[in-house]
């Protein structure tokens, strides 16, 4: 698979997870609170297990710079494709940012992510919240790569899940550059260390967890699979 391939479908799968997602939000607090709560958490579960099928076989959809930074950590991972892979997610989420500011001009924070409890509970659940997804997914791929068939309904599911509960508490991002793309837009900074420190710390923990539950099974060596 020829890296531009790659890098291009993590643009692609990033824009359409914070379009989608960001999206919703903006829709629910513009129209009414139509699709509330769990509406706007299953757009989030939905889009990324849309594009687990989409591009799963492409990129690995990792569409997330904590999946990322995970599956290195874990040795399924190059590191050489860890900062260009970055670079793209974040470019997919500044992108549909800012054509979200162009449809809906009026919405101050364009979706993201703010804490509603105090720093630390704010951390520890990002920490928490993507701890499980992180598990979840190491234990669902192969290599770097969602692969089988269940592995979609599974990530998407555990989004869904996280974000009903961590939602009202910090926005439930689980990746920084979901948080990251609407905060640059809309020039709103204030407390984003939380959703780049949180998820990180979450996908480094959830590797020696997945390990320590599957064994040398959970996973193996980029030579024998990881980076094809």
């Amino acid at each position: 698979m020829a890296n531009k391939d790659r890098y291009v479908a993590e643009v692609l799968g990033t824009f359409s997870l914070v379009f989608a997602g960001c999206g919703a939000i903006i829709v629910n607090d513009l129209y009414g609170g139509q699709l509330g709560l769990v509406g706007i958490c299953i757009v989030f579960g939905l889009i990324v297990m849309a594009m687990v099928y989409s591009i799963g076989n492409i990129s690995g959809a990792h569409i997330n710079p904590a999946v990322t930074i995970g599956f290195y950590v874990a040795g399924r991972f190059p590191f050489r494709l860890v900062l260009p892979y970055i670079v793209c997610q974040l470019a997919g989420a500044v992108l549909a940012a800012g054509i979200l500011r162009f449809l809906f001009p009026g919405h101050e924070n364009l979706g993201g992510t703010a804490p509603a409890v105090p720093i630390v509970s704010a951390l520890a659940v990002e920490v928490l919240l993507t701890f499980i997804l992180m598990f979840v997914i190491l234990n669902v791929s192969t290599g770097h790569k969602e692969k089988g068939i269940m592995a979609g309904v599974a990530v998407g599911g555990v989004v869904a899940l996280n974000a009903m509960v961590g939602g009202p508490l910090t926005g439930a991002s689980m990746n920084p550059a979901r948080s990251l793309g609407p905060a640059l837009v809309s020039m709103d900074l204030q407390s984003m260390w939380i959703y780049i420190l949180g998820p990180v710390i979450g996908v480094v923990v959830a590797w020696p967890t997945c390990r320590w539950i599957q064994g040398p099974d959970c996973c193996p060596p980029i030579s024998q699979g990881g980076d094809s």
